[in-house]
């Protein structure tokens, strides 16, 4: 298997990650540089704990060229596969051969062994052998072969293709977590990444969780689904660490702003004690910058104000509140800073487009 170089390691040889977003040419980063100190709350690990991210099946796909697999939108088939999951993401490990990848419309960007893949945003793509390739299969064709993989009607390794000698294996493994009301992690992804392997570096974590997630989908031992998932999920917090580390400067976005020293504290403070009345003053002071310094810096990089950031934070603790506990409406307020019922219901409306008591019913239903 192909190792990736750890950026805080001492190697000179250095894992790329490849981002592509909309609009904007493909462009490859090394990551070589060890991440900067972590913020007093780790408001990565805390989002993905709020956000409730969750593995879902693994399957193989044995590709003999020519090949082509053309997978609809995540929404048209996550009912199948995760039914409480509000959104689904998709990935994918080469094990073996290359290919291409597009998204929609975009250019089609190349993978080979070792790569891994990984799709944020339930966008419809197409994995193929070369370009131009097609399979041809209908929506309805592609949601079969979902029903019956989530029904476990199909064998755990898919053969795909025609008679060529190229083969390509590949793993796919699918997330599920919480989009709404506010996730600000996956508005920071792009639509594609891909993490590359690099020549000569030592294992390191991500490898050491490939190899055993490959073991793992290899045999079917008793409590194999279940490491499965948990493993799926370390897969993709060290992919969005591997795509933190490599982000060039000019980079914006929730991930950005936790680079920049002010930013990240101004976040992790909300983190750390979201129901505070917060003000932009008390957290420039806290951050040690002015107000109109931190006011500018926090929207161009994270996207929105702070206080608005903090609105949003709180609306997205009280759903995952009002998911998981019996508390009444008026007493999750107060959990996340509300003064008042009115107030909270109104936030959260805002944001939410249901009232609190809608949401609980709706994700409880």
């Amino acid at each position: 298997m192909g190792t990736l170089h750890d950026p805080a390691s001492q190697s000179l040889a250095a894992a790329s990650v490849l981002a592509r977003s909309p609009g904007r040419p493909s462009e490859e980063v090394v990551a070589d540089a060890a991440p900067s100190a972590a913020p007093d709350k780790d408001v990565l690990s805390d989002v993905l704990r709020v956000v409730k991210l969750t593995g879902a099946l693994f399957f193989w796909v044995d590709a003999s060229s020519p090949w082509s697999v053309e997978v609809p939108r995540a929404g048209s088939f996550a009912h199948l596969i995760l039914p409480r999951a509000q959104h689904v993401i998709s990935y994918h490990i080469i094990t073996q051969g290359s290919g291409s990848v597009s998204i929609g419309d975009d250019p089609p960007m190349e993978f080979a062994e070792g790569d891994i893949l990984v799709i944020p945003h339930e966008d419809s793509y197409a994995m193929c052998s070369a370009p131009g390739v097609r399979s041809g299969l209908s929506l309805e064709d592609s949601l079969d072969f979902f029903r019956a993989m989530a029904a476990g009607q199909l064998p755990f390794v898919i053969n795909e293709g025609g008679d060529g000698l190229l083969l390509t294996r590949y793993v796919c493994g699918f997330l599920g977590c919480d989009a709404r009301p506010f996730n600000p992690l996956l508005g920071a992804l792009p639509p594609l990444i891909r993490i590359r392997r690099a020549a000569g570096a030592p294992s390191d974590l991500l490898d050491r969780l490939i190899e055993l997630t490959l073991a793992e989908v290899s045999v079917q031992r008793p409590g194999a689904e279940c490491i499965r998932l948990r493993l799926s999920e370390l897969m993709f917090v060290e992919v969005v660490r591997r795509y933190l580390e490599a982000l060039p400067p000019e980079q914006t976005g929730w991930l950005a702003g936790l680079r920049d020293p002010a930013v990240r504290r101004a976040v992790a403070l909300v983190h750390e004690n979201p129901a505070r009345g917060w003000t932009i003053e008390e957290l420039a002071r806290e951050t040690g910058v002015s107000r109109s310094v931190l006011a500018a810096r926090f929207t161009r990089l994270v996207g929105c104000p702070p206080m608005q950031y903090l609105t949003r934070w709180r609306v997205q603790l009280a759903a995952r509140l009002l998911t998981d506990g019996l508390a009444k409406v008026s007493a999750v307020g107060r959990d996340v800073g509300y003064e008042s019922e009115a107030a909270f219901s109104r936030s959260f409306k805002k944001l939410a487009g249901v009232s609190p008591a809608g949401w609980r019913d709706g994700r409880r239903g």
